[in-house]
């Protein structure tokens, strides 16, 4: 199951809104097949390691990240294939919360006479598939908030000068995490600020994840580089019934998938945004955007995780502070995410946090 976990990672950022799955297929002590979710959902885990396995499944155990699909959608239901391969048992993570399977692929499995255990690494496969868990059960899709801040916490120079926080390696890893998940997220301040490309870069030919912008009144200009791109790599903007029709009109001629947006006291709803994104298949963002934005998320108690870069360098209190606002009069009110994992990277560090 493990290994099974480790193969289903390699479909994270790629197969939305569809689980990231992995599966493996053994026989007296040997895999003799293997596989995971392959880009756009399709074909899955189940089918993929069947596949490999071929007549040696018969017979064999298949070790399932996710309980196996019951229902026929664009493919046929993987407890069927799985059936008709012949496996005399299937051991499985988690039961799928998704109301068209929900335990009926494990009870396809039983009546068909196959060994079913469940709950095998439950709390490992439950935090590599929350994204999914969360969209399905909560309608949001699992935000990770990153921040890149030096060690007294700031991101910029009073003047806004911020290239570079942190080394080479440090901004490697930020194109991995972004490779990681469905989209990346900034607000209107970032967009305008600093005119960003928000692609991938230097990690081969990969999935591009969708490039969200929250800009209520669409003040960020379609000739910006998000605009010239919008046709090669998804590009979608958040905005409030009160954006300007031109300004509309502007951006749609660019590609880019317009997407109106609640507005509260001024801004964008932040709830009604992240519900819409989860409706239309994201269930893992990532969020790169300021203080502002990263402050009203945490606010708001919609960040699951905090990626935390630390460079090696001081600024002092003339700074940009990395978070905004939270509107704290006591101590006791501070949210404490948990400290999950250290990494070093290079003269920097990567702290991630569970919320």
């Amino acid at each position: 199951m493990a290994h099974a976990l480790r193969l289903a990672a390699r479909g994270l950022g790629n197969v939305w809104p569809n689980p990231a799955v992995g599966c493996v297929i053994a026989k007296q002590g040997l895999v003799v097949g293997r596989g995971w979710t392959q880009p756009g959902g399709r074909p899955h885990a189940e089918v993929r390691a069947l596949a490999q396995a071929g007549t040696l499944a018969q017979g064999a155990v298949a070790y399932v990240t996710l309980e196996p699909c019951a229902h026929h959608g664009h493919t046929p239901p993987c407890a069927e294939a799985l059936i008709a391969a012949g496996v005399a048992r299937v051991v499985t993570a988690l039961t799928d919360p998704d109301p068209r399977v929900s335990g009926r692929g494990h009870a396809m499995l039983r009546a068909a006479g196959i060994a079913v255990t469940e709950g095998v690494l439950t709390d490992q496969a439950r935090h590599a598939n929350a994204g999914f868990l969360k969209r399905v059960t909560r309608g949001l899709p699992f935000v990770t908030l990153k921040l890149a801040a030096s060690l007294d916490g700031r991101t910029a120079t009073a003047t806004g000068e911020s290239r570079w926080i942190t080394g080479g390696e440090a901004r490697r890893k930020v194109h991995a995490l972004r490779l990681a998940h469905d989209a990346v997220m900034v607000g209107s301040g970032t967009a305008l600020a600093d005119d960003p490309d928000l692609t991938v870069r230097n990690m081969g030919a990969v999935r591009q994840p969708v490039r969200i912008v929250l800009d209520r009144a669409l003040r960020h200009s379609p000739d910006s580089r998000l605009g010239r791109t919008a046709r090669d790599n998804p590009v979608w903007m958040l905005h409030g019934a009160s954006a300007p029709g031109a300004a509309r009109a502007a951006w749609e001629a660019t590609g880019a998938t317009l997407i109106e947006t609640a507005e509260a006291a001024g801004r964008l709803d932040l709830n009604a945004a992240l519900s819409a994104l989860a409706a239309r298949g994201l269930t893992r963002i990532f969020s790169e955007g300021g203080g502002t934005l990263a402050g009203a998320l945490v606010r708001a108690g919609l960040v699951d995780e905090l990626a935390l870069f630390s460079g090696g360098v001081l600024i002092g209190d003339e700074g940009h502070p990395a978070l905004g606002a939270l509107g704290l009069a006591a101590l006791a009110d501070a949210p404490r995410p948990r400290l999950r994992e250290v990494q070093a990277l290079g003269p920097d560090s990567l702290t991630l946090w569970s919320f």
